[in-house]
C-alpha cells in the first residue's frame, strides 16, 4: 500500500514537472515522458489499466487514429518517412492512455500552475529580448521574440494560456485580490506579446477563444454576448493593428495574398511564394492526390513523394513540401476520408464530454481545447509538432477524466 502511494505521488510530481517543461524544452520534457511511461509499463496492475483505457471512447478514438497510421504503412512506398510519421504520432497510441490513467483531478491546479509559471518565464524572456535588455538567443530575435519555440507554436500556446487566465479572472470567485491583480496583469502582457510576434494561426485562435469565452460568460444571454464580442474583438484587433507594425504588416500581407492570389504566378515564380500563398498552393496540389486516393489515402509515408510528382508538373519553381502545413489536408492525403473522420472523432468526443462536466473549469476548458486545434490545424500540421502535440495530449489527459463514467 505504501509502495502504491509513493508511486502515485511520484507520478504527480512528474506530471507537474512535465507541465512546467512542456513549453520550455523538448529534451527534458521527453526525458520526463520516458520516465513516466517506463514506470507505468513496469508498475503492474495491467488489467485495471486496460479496463480504464477500453472504457474511454476518447482514448479508443486516439488509439484507432494511430492504428490507422500503422495500417497505412502497408501501401506506403516511402517506409522511412512513414516510420518518421509513426514516431511523431506515438503520443496518440501510448502517451495519452498512460497519462489518462495516472492523472488526478485534485492535482489539476498544480498542473495548471506549473504550466502558467513556465509561460510566465517565456514572457519575461520574450520582453527582455524585445526591449533589447538581453541579446537574441535560440528562437528569440528582436522582431519575433519567441524564446523556446517558433512563433508557429508559440502563439497557439499564448492563445490557450490567455484563455485559461481570463477564465480564472471571470469565473474563480475564490481568487484573492493579489492573484486577481497578477492574473489581470499577466493576461494584458500576454495579449500584447501575442501581437508583437508573428504567429497568425495563434492570433486567429486567440480571437476565436475570446469569442467562446464571452459566450461562456454570458450563458443564456446570446444578444448580450454578441454585442460584447462585436465590441471587444474588433477593439483588440484595431488596437493591435494600430500599435504593432509586425501585426499590421502580417495582416496586410495575408489580405493581399488571399485577395490577389494567382495560382499560376505562385506556381511559376518562387519569389512570389509567401506564407498564405504557398499554403493555398500546397492545398491545390494536394487535392489532386486526395482525388485519386479519397477513401484510404496514399499511405502514411507517401505525402512527400506524391506531392513532388504533382509539384513537378504543376508548380516546378515553387517550394516542395514534406507536409502541406494543414493537418486536415495531410491526413486526407495519408489516410483518406477514413483517417480524417478518425481524427475528427477525437475532437468530437472531447466536445461531447465537455458538456458532461459539472465543474465549470473542466466544462469550459474542455470545449476550448478542441476548438483551438480545430482552428489552428487549418494553417499547419499541429498534431505532428512536439510542443503543440504535447499540449493537446497533456491537457486532454485530465480535462475529460471520469466524465464518461458520469
Amino acid at each position: 500500500m505504501q509502495e502504491r502511494f509513493n508511486l502515485e505521488k511520484t507520478y504527480q510530481y512528474l506530471l507537474i514537472a512535465l507541465a512546467f517543461l512542456m513549453p520550455l524544452t523538448v529534451s527534458l520534457a521527453n526525458l520526463v515522458i520516458v520516465i513516466i511511461v517506463l514506470l507505468w509499463l513496469c508498475s503492474g496492475d495491467y488489467k485495471s489499466k486496460y479496463n480504464e483505457i477500453i472504457s474511454s471512447k476518447l482514448l479508443i478514438s486516439s488509439i484507432v487514429f494511430y492504428i490507422l497510421h500503422i495500417i497505412g504503412m502497408f501501401w506506403t512506398e516511402d517506409l522511412e518517412w512513414g516510420f518518421h510519421i509513426l514516431h511523431k504520432m506515438w503520443y496518440f497510441l501510448l502517451l495519452l492512455p498512460v497519462l489518462y490513467t495516472i492523472v488526478k483531478k485534485e492535482y489539476t491546479k498544480y498542473y495548471i500552475y506549473a504550466f502558467l509559471v513556465a509561460i510566465a518565464l517565456t514572457e519575461i524572456l520574450s520582453y527582455l529580448v524585445w526591449f533589447e535588455v538581453i541579446g537574441e538567443f535560440r528562437k528569440a530575435y528582436l522582431h519575433n521574440p519567441t524564446p523556446f519555440m517558433s512563433s508557429v507554436s508559440y502563439n497557439p500556446f499564448l492563445a490557450f494560456t490567455i484563455y485559461l487566465v481570463i477564465h480564472e479572472i471571470l469565473f474563480n470567485k475564490e481568487l484573492k485580490k493579489l492573484m486577481l491583480g497578477l492574473y489581470s496583469f499577466f493576461s494584458i502582457v500576454m495579449i500584447i506579446n501575442m501581437f508583437i510576434t508573428g504567429g497568425r494561426a495563434g492570433q486567429v485562435a486567440f480571437f476565436a477563444l475570446m469569442a467562446i469565452l464571452i459566450l461562456q460568460y454570458f450563458t443564456g444571454q446570446r444578444i448580450k454576448a454578441l454585442i460584447v464580442a462585436l465590441i471587444f474583438i474588433p477593439a483588440v484587433f484595431i488596437t493591435a493593428y494600430q500599435i504593432s507594425p509586425n501585426f499590421e504588416h502580417r495582416v496586410n500581407l495575408a489580405i493581399d495574398e488571399i485577395v490577389n492570389y494567382d495560382v499560376k504566378t505562385v506556381a511559376k515564380h518562387q519569389s512570389a511564394s509567401s506564407s498564405a500563398g504557398i499554403r493555398i498552393l500546397f492545398a491545390i496540389n494536394s487535392w489532386e492526390i486526395i482525388k485519386e486516393n479519397a477513401l484510404l489515402g496514399a499511405g502514411t509515408g507517401d505525402f512527400p513523394n506524391e506531392y513532388k510528382k504533382i509539384s513537378v508538373r504543376n508548380s516546378p519553381n515553387a517550394p516542395y513540401a514534406d507536409n502541406p502545413h494543414n493537418m486536415y489536408v495531410l491526413v486526407l492525403v495519408q489516410l483518406g476520408i477514413v483517417g480524417l473522420l478518425s481524427m475528427l472523432s477525437i475532437m468530437y468526443y472531447q466536445i461531447k464530454l465537455s458538456f458532461k462536466g459539472s465543474n465549470r473549469f473542466f466544462r469550459d476548458v474542455g470545449f476550448a481545447l478542441p476548438l483551438l486545434f480545430l482552428v489552428i490545424m487549418w494553417s499547419d500540421s499541429y498534431l505532428l509538432g512536439h510542443f503543440t502535440g504535447l499540449l493537446f495530449v497533456f491537457f486532454s489527459s485530465f480535462l475529460y477524466k471520469d466524465f464518461e463514467k458520469s
